[in-house]
């Protein structure tokens, strides 16, 4: 099993909590068989330790990260890296390119401000089924 800081695969950091965003990673999980993406909530310790050392702080943020090496994505860009990295993504990857970034981010904040309102949230973060577990190396 892989440790937290030796990831060779993007590593998508999301809110453990938020119904939408466990909706998306589910999704996420069912279209890459190939396990590429891996998961971490922003609530770990593991994106607590990532996001430090960019002087992030994980409880203040409001979007999905996807770390890709040394690369950190937010927002609508982390989106589409994680799009490009599965296969059915393709269509949706060329799709949502073609919206310039200034307006796929303020659709994303939209979003991403009434998330909870509109899609509820958990009180705790979501338990990986066993076998997720290797992509979840928090």
């Amino acid at each position: 099993m892989n440790t937290p800081e030796s990831i060779n695969h993007p590593l998508l950091l999301f809110d453990g909590v938020c119904n939408l965003c466990n909706g998306t990673v589910n999704w996420i999980i069912k279209h890459d068989p190939e396990g590429i993406i891996h998961f971490a909530s922003l609530q770990s310790d593991l994106a607590e330790r990532k996001l430090k050392g960019e002087g992030l702080d994980n409880q203040s943020l409001s979007s999905v990260i996807l770390i890709k090496g040394n690369q950190f994505y937010t927002q609508s860009e982390a989106i589409l890296q994680v799009l490009g990295d599965i296969k059915p993504g393709g269509f949706l990857f060329t799709l949502l390119s073609l919206i310039p970034k200034p307006l796929r981010d303020w659709g994303y904040k939209q979003v991403a401000r009434n998330r909870y309102r509109i899609f509820g949230k958990k009180n705790t973060c979501m338990v990986p089924k066993p076998e997720w577990r290797e992509r979840f190396p928090a």
